[in-house]
């Protein structure tokens, strides 16, 4: 099944990003949170998540590694992956707050994740050089198992120019951001649960939005 939705300035395709090269390319940034190997299935909820798609290996953070917009890439994946990628330029490092779940008996309490940052031709810094932390709390996940919080994308997003692509969109964290910073924006999602989720969010931050234009 495919669809495509046309929310303000985001167009949102429901299938496998794969299939999309022609509008990933025409992308000046990519921010995106790929597969990465985890095979993540929640057991901590009495609500439980189904699996991800296409996370049983590294295949589709080498893919999204491959693409090459114009001005920056961040994908976020484990400090475990460093291995098999292409060197980044630098890596973001997101602390969350409080423990990820993981080896309780031989493992450190993880409280962060990174991102790997591939910086493109026409890169630069929209203000100041950023530094390579960022702290923001971790979400419920009520919407997505893998959920980015909004407030460290837009963060990240700031630090970009141009239509901001996110091939593996999930529950929409991204494209909120993107609304909420009036820029444009083209997401992916092969899960249409989560797909449904993200028009839902990107729909409803667009109509805040003009709730709040019209009562200034």
């Amino acid at each position: 099944m495919s669809r495509v939705e046309v929310i303000g300035s985001a167009t949102l395709y429901l299938g496998d990003c794969r299939d999309h090269l022609d509008v990933i390319r025409g992308g000046a940034t990519v921010v995106s949170d790929p597969p990465y190997g985890m095979a993540f299935r929640s057991n901590h909820r009495i609500d439980k998540y189904a699996e991800i798609a296409n996370d049983d290996s590294e295949e589709m953070l080498l893919w999204a590694c491959s693409l090459q917009p114009s001005h920056s890439m961040y994908l976020f994946c484990r400090w475990d992956n460093l291995a098999a990628v292409p060197k980044p330029k630098s890596c973001l490092t997101w602390v969350k707050e409080n423990h990820s779940m993981g080896d309780l008996e031989h493992e450190l309490g993880r409280q962060t994740e990174i991102a790997l940052f591939y910086p493109g031709p026409e890169h630069d810094w929209p203000s100041k050089r950023p530094a390579d932390v960022i702290r923001c709390p971790r979400t419920g996940n009520e919407n997505h198992p893998t959920e980015k919080p909004v407030a460290l994308m837009s963060t990240i997003i700031g630090w970009t120019r141009g239509m901001v692509v996110d091939p593996f969109m999930g529950s929409g964290s991204t494209g909120v951001a993107c609304a909420r910073a009036n820029r444009a924006f083209v997401g992916i999602e092969i899960d249409e649960t989560h797909f449904d989720t993200a028009c839902r969010r990107i729909d409803d931050s667009l109509r805040q939005g003009q709730l709040f234009g019209a009562a200034a």
